[in-house]
């Protein structure tokens, strides 16, 4: 199936490594020229661009801090005049710092809720101007099912992943007149570096709710965000989409 992504720019946030990296390369199958920011992981964003750059398509990685509003500005001026148009966001940075909430720290609030959440509204705030001038965009959000239904020790995830959800479905109201898409996915327990530090009880309750009886791979969810930023999806929009197995039934 030609997905019509030939030639498209996107910005991919978290796209140095984990689920952000397998959804920039699988753009970048499909004929996308990525933009992927990093904090730290100036080694992994060089690995992501070499894989892209190896299936012809140009990839810039930029340092950005999502959490900084001046930072998506400016990331998105580089895009511009590195590329020339940004037709496609998907906002997949995150970070978790669990708790139960009688213990948790104001600097363990604030620091997810900034970067799981503000982040998703400093990079939307950068490109909708864009989108809404060029009458056409696809904005793309990566949830979690735990923003649907909580998890415990996580309020500050499950909160700023529901906050992801809100922030999707208002969007997509704003931006829709303008032949813009806005959609969330809402990936379950998926195999990445974080899978690999959980404790092993806690993968096992995980599996023990997951239908399929696995973990997700990375590239299950990086599939439908490829599909969601395509033309063949261009009648869905404010929906949120599970990846998850049937964890979340």
């Amino acid at each position: 199936m030609d997905l019509e992504l030939k030639d498209k720019v996107a910005i991919v946030t978290g796209g140095s490594r984990g689920i952000g990296a397998t959804i920039a390369i699988e753009l970048a199958r499909e004929g996308v020229d990525v933009a992927i920011n990093y904090r730290k992981s100036v080694e992994q964003a060089q690995q992501v661009k070499e894989t892209i750059e190896g299936l012809g398509r140009r990839c810039l990685p930029i340092r950005a801090d999502t959490s900084n509003f001046q930072d998506a500005q400016d990331m998105v001026k580089k895009v511009l005049d590195e590329f020339g148009r940004v037709d496609i966001l998907v906002n997949n940075a995150g970070v978790n710092w669990d708790g139960v909430v009688w213990k948790m720290s104001e600097e363990q609030w604030d620091t997810v809720i900034n970067i799981n959440l503000k982040g998703y509204f400093n990079y939307i705030r950068a490109c909708a101007p864009l989108f809404k001038e060029q009458k056409s965009g696809k904005i793309i959000n990566l949830t979690s099912i735990n923003g649907l239904r909580g998890k415990f020790g996580q309020s500050n995830y499950s909160a700023a992943k529901a906050g992801i959800i809100g922030l999707t479905k208002a969007v997509a109201r704003e931006l829709g007149r303008y032949n813009v898409n806005v959609n969330a996915v809402a990936p379950g327990m998926i195999m990445t570096e974080m899978y690999e530090t959980v404790p092993e009880e806690v993968k096992q309750q995980a599996l023990n709710e997951i239908v399929l009886g696995r973990a997700g791979a990375p590239e299950e969810v990086a599939w439908v965000v490829v599909f969601l930023a395509s033309e063949r999806a261009r009648h869905i929009t404010g929906e949120v989409i599970k990846v998850d197995g049937g964890q979340y039934i």
